[in-house]
């Protein structure tokens, strides 16, 4: 408790977390028991009736993603590192293999239908591989026994990772705010939803380098 007094950053960015993760389940959950029309799927009623496998790997995507978040988030304990090391090493298991087995290639797939034309695709197409991609590099990276470029990439992974909350806060801000179209929102918080918090991770990545 009395490292989160002292970094106000942290305690800020741990309710942030907590307030967003909670709301992320609250909107998994309108989806069970596996409905094909709430939430988001009213929108994607083509998808669901045309594309047999979409709603397969739009509930794999849901579902994991929740437990990504949860695990990801674990891994920048310091509590955990040093005192409980294998459950960091379980916890970063959980997290690296769901992208890689389920997370990562759903997002794709369903990356290819996204809304608002070939410019949101591009985004999310982009977004599941580079996921999938520095999630598998540092994995490799701790297989070496490279634990700096595990940390980098990890923290890359994250950054990716934690789109799924960026990217609705986002979607809330720009709504409330300039009222655009529907498509005209997808394509502005495809892009939005992801690169500012890779940005923000080569910047601390950059200045640690220095140090």
């Amino acid at each position: 408790m009395k490292k989160y007094l002292k970094s106000p950053l942290l305690l800020l960015l741990t309710i942030c977390f907590g307030y967003f993760f909670i709301l992320m389940i609250k909107i998994t959950i309108q989806y069970f028991p596996f409905k094909t029309d709430a939430g988001f799927l009213q929108i994607k009623q083509t998808e669901v009736t045309e594309i047999p496998l979409y709603l397969v790997f739009f509930y794999i995507h849901v579902c994991s993603s929740i437990f990504v978040l949860l695990a990801g988030f674990s891994q920048f304990n310091s509590t955990i590192l040093k005192k409980y090391p294998k459950l960091h090493q379980m916890m970063g298991k959980l997290y690296s293999y769901t992208i890689l087995f389920l997370s990562a290639p759903s997002g794709f797939f369903i990356g290819l239908f996204a809304n608002g034309g070939l410019f949101s695709k591009i985004s999310f197409v982009t977004l599941a591989t580079l996921w999938f991609y520095f999630t598998l590099k540092g994995v490799t990276a701790i297989k070496n026994k490279d634990v700096n470029a595990h940390k980098i990439f990890m923290y890359r992974s994250f950054a990716l990772s934690f789109s799924a909350i960026t990217l609705r806060f986002w979607k809330v801000v720009i709504v409330t705010i300039f009222h655009p179209g529907p498509m005209d929102v997808y394509q502005i918080i495809a892009w939005l939803g992801w690169i500012p918090n890779l940005l923000i991770i080569e910047y601390y990545l950059y200045n640690q380098s220095k140090k």
